[in-house]
């Protein structure tokens, strides 16, 4: 191998490790309980570097997300929230599938983005709204969306329970909610991924759901590469 191939090989790791250090970080701040320590995390690094790494083709490599809309089914005209929806990497790829989809996020700038690239794209037929979410709610209605989805999000969630019990009264009778995240004890993600000891096993995620009033449809550990997805129904 030349030096120069060797060199390019390390610095698109390195990139692939920053994206995944600042994808949890921006994750674990639109989710933590206290917001002084989520916002202390995310000014220290500017809002357009991370919108720029998260819709990155590093992330589409282990993200797999046309993988994750084919798992989630027929998206036209189902409203779904997309939970902790950053730069909109998923929100979009929704809307273009003909969802109505709710863009939610505690962070300001990230809402600001997603409608300022609203005006400049076209992402029909189907719609996206923001909605700025709190630490302790998703801001939903009784009843008023199809799917809940979460992304990367849920290992970093504080009270659990408690948010997936309304998130459980936001979904209408025959809606789901989609859970993808990494497996606990799985070491081979040659970027690290999030610390082992913050992650929630499958089973975990399964438990808690359960206590929220869901029952576990479909777990699925193939399909991606690196990261579980499991869909849970109202019971």
């Amino acid at each position: 191998m030349s030096p120069n191939i060797f060199l390019n090989l390390i610095l698109k790791l390195t990139i692939l490790c920053l994206n995944f250090f600042l994808i949890g970080t921006l994750f674990h701040c639109s989710h933590s309980k206290h917001s002084g320590r989520a916002n202390q995390h995310m000014h220290q690094t500017p809002t357009n570097e991370l919108i720029q790494m998260f819709e990155s083709k590093e992330r589409d490599e282990f993200q797999a997300p046309e993988k994750v809309i084919q798992f989630l089914g027929n998206l036209k005209d189902k409203k779904v929230i997309d939970i902790g929806a950053g730069s909109g990497y998923f929100t979009f790829r929704f809307a273009k599938k003909g969802a109505f989809v709710i863009a939610g996020d505690v962070n300001d700038e990230f809402l600001d983005h997603i409608n300022s690239r609203k005006s400049k794209e076209d992402f029909s037929p189907g719609t996206i709204t923001t909605r700025k979410l709190s630490y302790d709610s998703p801001k939903l209605s009784n009843a008023e969306v199809d799917i809940v989805f979460i992304c990367n999000v849920y290992h970093h969630m504080e009270n659990r329970i408690e948010y997936l019990t309304l998130l459980h009264k936001g979904l209408k009778k025959e809606g789901k909610i989609v859970i993808v995240d990494f497996p606990k004890n799985d070491k081979t993600i040659p970027f690290g991924g999030p610390p082992l000891e913050m992650r929630v096993s499958e089973t975990e995620a399964k438990e808690e759901l359960e206590k929220a009033g869901f029952k576990v449809k479909k777990v699925d550990s193939k399909l991606l590469p690196y990261q579980y997805i499991l869909e849970a129904k109202m019971q």
